[in-house]
């Protein structure tokens, strides 16, 4: 791990090293955003079915996202992060999640049309603009039916604040503009606030 990354102008380098650096206490911000989660997984679940579907994390962490979707009894879960550091306490994790090292915005490994869902979560603020369609448009080429994105909506709580300044993501004109950015390449989008100014955007493709 190289701190010089950390100021270098190239956003994905940034961020390997801030989550490669956070990996070891990763958990404690999952017991955070847990109870957040679920929440948001209660309410997909009434927009889109869950039960046997085959699912793609992208950018998953440590897991806690994806493993929201066990739950729902999917018939399998494929989990992705470009963290070595993140992989490897996930899988410790034992959750019967399928975790590979893999970038968001390279998923040549994966056939088009190989998942039922494609879902990230606060993934894509971490992004510039011209990033972000290059990773939607890979999920959407793998995805057979929806994008999930469970991300920022609106105002974001002093803790989530300072994790982002020091990303330097993109999160506020993310949260302004990033619902326009689906309607782009979608049939039909859904916003729907959940709470802690985060929500989720369903992207439909058939």
């Amino acid at each position: 791990m190289i701190l010089i990354d950390y100021f270098s102008k190239d956003s994905h380098k940034r961020a390997l090293f801030i989550f490669n650096l956070i990996a070891p206490i990763y958990k404690l911000v999952d017991k955070y955003l847990n109870e957040s989660f679920s929440k948001a997984i209660n309410i997909l679940s009434e927009e889109v079915e869950l039960q046997n579907k085959i699912i793609l994390d992208i950018g998953t962490g440590t897991g806690a996202w994806a493993s929201q979707f066990l739950l729902y009894q999917p018939q399998k879960i494929i989990a992705v992060d470009f963290s070595k550091k993140m992989i490897a306490i996930a899988r410790n994790k034992k959750l019967g999640i399928d975790f590979q090292q893999m970038n968001a915005n390279d998923l040549r490994k994966i056939q088009d049309n190989t998942f039922d869902i494609v879902t990230s979560s606060y993934v894509l603020h971490g992004m510039n603009k011209q990033e972000r369609q290059e990773v939607l448009l890979e999920m959407k080429r793998v995805s057979k039916e929806y994008i999930v994105i469970h991300d920022f909506t609106s105002k974001t709580t002093p803790f989530i604040a300072i994790l982002e300044f020091l990303e330097r993501s993109d999160y506020p004109y993310f949260k302004n503009h990033f619902l326009k950015e689906m309607e782009l390449l979608f049939t039909s989008v859904k916003k729907i606030e959940v709470e802690n100014g985060a929500g989720l955007y369903i992207g439909k493709i058939i």
